[in-house]
């Protein structure tokens, strides 16, 4: 048997198994990391900088290595409508509901919520069914989820409008998840980021532009927070993220971000010194066994 059809199938189980918690880990660190972007720039502004320089290592790569693009405007229009949904409402409402004084942790607490509204959306819209032992998954992740948030402060609410923020990029990550569960197509990582990125730039610059006083303070401190934001969560992690959701049910794909909280709080210990108090491993151990249960098929 050719060593190469062997070694094939190894590599792919290696990397579904790794891309959860690779994903997790990209995904939960952008909450701390954004925070500390979000001191040297406008978010509009830092959205577009971040747009721009995943447009132009993504133009340099498609260059280098020439990939498929996308055939017919249906399947261009497709890419462009997720991009709208991830880039624009999910990351630039996130980004203004931080600005408007909404706390890290009422944000990350909003957000997952997620997969219970992909529970009982995705019945209806991408025909999966929610079985109620995933519901109870669902329930006990987001119990520990947000147990983890509240052992960490008070969790309050700065302004309504900073909460509707919130929501509103709540609901663009996951209309974003349907959508590409139901419409999306396999397509080439390279030319499909590039188009979204493209998408999220040409929206928010021109945003940035007639409704904020840009400003952008140029410190090693915000520079590295911005390679990461363009690299971790910009490059890598969506891409896992699209592709785990058009690999596997989006229910399940939808339930890995009760991990986020408990991941996003051990991230601002290690980044900004925010303390993780004790009851928050309590409550840490339940939303792993609530993502347990959510995820794992019966034999």
């Amino acid at each position: 048997m050719d060593q190469a059809s062997v070694r094939t199938p190894l590599e792919h189980r290696w990397l579904i198994a790794a891309a959860p918690a690779l994903f997790l880990l990209l995904w939960s660190a952008g909450f701390p990391i954004a925070k500390i972007g979000l001191r040297y720039a406008t978010p509009l502004a830092l959205l577009s900088i971040r747009f721009a320089l995943s447009v132009a290592v993504l133009l340099v790569l498609c260059v280098w290595r020439r990939p498929v693009w996308p055939r017919g405007a249906q399947a261009w229009l497709h890419l462009a409508v997720t991009g709208f949904l991830v880039q624009v409402m999910y990351f630039g409402l996130s980004y203004l509901s931080l600005t408007a004084g909404l706390a890290s942790t009422v944000l990350a607490l909003v957000v997952s919520l997620q997969p219970i509204l992909v529970g009982v959306l995705a019945p209806a819209l991408v025909a999966e069914r929610v079985s109620a032992r995933k519901w109870v998954g669902l329930i006990l992740g987001l119990l520990g989820a947000a147990g983890v948030i509240v052992a960490r402060g008070r969790v309050e609410v700065q302004s309504l409008s900073a909460l509707l923020l919130a929501v509103g990029a709540l609901g663009g990550m996951t209309a974003a998840m349907l959508y590409e569960k139901r419409f999306g197509t396999r397509q080439d990582p390279l030319s499909a980021n590039l188009i979204q990125y493209a998408i999220g730039f040409v929206v928010c610059a021109p945003l940035s532009v007639w409704f904020e006083t840009v400003h952008v303070q140029w410190t090693g401190t915000f520079v590295a927070a911005l390679l990461y934001l363009v690299i971790g969560n910009s490059l890598i992690a969506i891409t896992l993220l699209l592709a785990m959701t058009r690999a596997g049910k989006v229910s399940q794909v939808a339930s890995l971000f009760f991990f986020v909280p408990p991941g996003a709080a051990l991230m601002s210990y290690a980044m900004l010194g925010e303390v993780l108090p004790a009851p928050a491993w309590w409550a840490m151990a339940v939303a792993i066994v609530g993502v347990a249960i959510a995820t794992t098929a019966r034999s």
